[in-house]
């Protein structure tokens, strides 16, 4: 994954063993409950000291995973004592409480792996619905530390059909969608409807060879389907952040993946109703792009390095950089302004708009919109993907996502062509129909229907044909095509008020600070209905 450049602490000898991380307590001899503050005293320094995560030498114990997390000191715990009396099961196997990540205050949920394998049951789930709905009342950013096997079977009235169980959990999470941000830190297992949990938050990080999503076990689709497979094939870390795309990013330990999230909070707000926080601003990593983007449309770069030439230094911090790799998405700042960046890879399929691609852009499009950071559009797209394969998929509809998310954002949106923008991809990357700040185009860039030969090819085919001699077909074509051309010309565009301006590589960031500070007083429009329906 790409990400910012962060004063991270020294690694530390064993791969998942925290910076500073507090040696954990040895076991204390169970005192005699003779007085009833005795009793509680000891249920106290049992249930924080949890049950022992020897067995898992790899992973962090919870209390560990939380000294990464939370500034030191600020841990406000929650039903510490949940079935304190039933033995054998400290704080009901998760730790839910608030805390703060670099002075900012944070719900938190970290599943207990030691404790039942992380397992809920009914006081598992009520502890968590309990910091949900606080979450909900008070605005909080919610850090979810998942490692959890799933319901407790032997409490399963407790956990799936009880009003304040599972699904009182997920209807939590969804509430909160949109109004605060939802971070997962995936260190163990997300079982069965457990890895909805997962699922209903903004991101999520997990920890190869540790984290695993899936509704079923492997065990349980040979019984049911037949099918032989295993678990990392079937849910593991890589699988989810390259193909199913349920994964943002993999780890190789606990605690890289903790501290991600807590970097990614410090581009998010608190809540809807607030702006992202400013950083201090930063000269890009490369000053000087303009040798980047080679002049034939059909040559490939990456688009990366024009980031890298937009964005503050070491800014960038990219969402699903593993999967639908055609499209580039990510956070960045801008002179210490947070904003987001959509961006079309030229160097993986072209850089055209497929399936997974159209989603990938849609989810981030409705993330930036959700917490009022600003877009930024950098074309270099042929189009959608053509053929039947990809109209099976339903690549329309999936377009559909997309152009709907983009066309809804209310944020400030800028459109930059970097070199071609043609067909429906103009559309779905934010054309002047859909009302961005302004659109911006570098002096060699180009927009149409499609490129100038294909539309050549579209028009005269059969002309083309009929045509023997082939040094008249091929004068034919180049007239043709001079025509097309002349039609899409840039300076052609902008005598037409299609581009707003015309901006040389070395000036373009600079261009966009100034638009984005222009944009600072933007409001959102009174409401006119209760939402878009959603194409499928």
């Amino acid at each position: 994954m790409t990400t910012p450049d962060t004063e991270a602490p020294e690694a530390p000898n064993t791969p998942n063993t925290p910076p500073n991380a507090p040696e954990a307590p040895e076991a204390p001899e169970a005192p005699e409950a003779s007085t009833a503050p005795d009793a509680v005293r000891s249920a106290i320094v049992t249930a924080r000291q949890g049950s022992d995560p020897g067995r898992w030498p790899d992973k962090l114990p919870v209390t560990e995973r939380l000294a990464v997390l939370l500034d030191p000191g600020t841990w406000r715990e929650d039903g510490l004592l949940a079935n304190a009396e039933a033995g054998g099961l400290p704080a009901d196997g998760v730790r839910t409480g608030v805390g703060r990540v670099g002075g900012r205050t944070v719900a938190v949920i970290a599943h207990d792996f030691a404790v039942k394998a992380g397992s809920w049951g009914k006081l598992t789930c009520e502890k968590q619905v309990r910091i949900l709905e606080r979450a909900d009342r008070d605005l909080l950013p919610v850090i979810y530390l998942v490692d959890s096997a799933g319901g407790r079977l032997t409490d399963q009235l407790g956990f799936f059909s009880d009003r304040r169980g599972a699904s009182r959990i997920f209807q939590l999470q969804v509430a909160l969608s949109g109004r605060v941000p939802q971070l997962c830190c995936l260190l163990g297992p997300s079982a069965a409807g457990g890895a909805y949990m997962p699922a209903f938050t903004d991101w999520v990080g997990m920890v190869e060879g540790h984290a695993s999503m899936y509704l079923a076990s492997p065990r349980v689709a040979e019984k049911v389907t037949g099918e032989l497979t295993t678990l990392e094939e079937m849910g593991g870390a890589m699988m989810h952040a390259t193909v199913s795309g349920c994964a943002d990013e993999v780890f190789g330990s606990d605690w890289e993946a903790i501290a991600a999230a807590r970097l990614l909070l410090s581009y998010l707000p608190d809540s809807w109703e607030q702006r992202p926080p400013a950083g201090v601003p930063a000269d890009p990593a490369r000053p000087d792009w303009a040798g980047v983007i080679p002049a034939s449309e059909s040559a490939g770069y990456d688009v990366g390095e024009v980031i890298e030439g937009l964005v503050d230094g070491g800014s960038f911090f990219e969402i699903k950089a593993r999967w639908a790799e055609e499209i580039v998405v990510g956070l960045g700042r801008l002179d210490g302004a947070v904003v987001g960046l959509v961006a079309n890879q030229s160097q993986v399929r072209s850089g055209a708009i497929f399936v997974d691609s159209a989603d990938k852009a849609a989810r981030f499009i409705t993330m930036c919109d959700a917490f009022n950071i600003p877009l930024i559009f950098l074309h270099d797209v042929p189009g959608f993907m053509v053929g039947a394969a990809v109209e099976r998929q339903g690549i329309i509809r999936h377009g559909a996502k997309m152009i709907t998310a983009m066309a809804s954002a209310e944020v400030p949106k800028f459109s930059v062509i970097l070199r071609k923008s043609y067909a429906a991809g103009y559309y779905a990357m934010c054309a002047p129909g859909f009302e961005p700040r302004a659109s911006i185009a570098l002096p060699t860039a180009s927009i149409g229907p499609m490129a100038a030969e294909a539309s050549v090819n579209a028009m005269y085919a059969k002309k083309i044909a009929e045509i023997d001699d082939p040094g008249q077909r091929a004068a034919f074509v180049s007239a043709r095509t001079a025509e097309q051309r002349a039609d899409i010309n840039l300076l052609h565009l902008a005598s037409e008020l299609v581009v707003d301006a015309i901006v040389e590589p070395a000036d373009l960031r600079a261009e966009l600070i100034a638009r984005l500070a222009d944009a600072q007083g933007w409001t959102r429009g009174p409401r006119r209905r209760h939402h878009h329906i959603s194409p499928v």
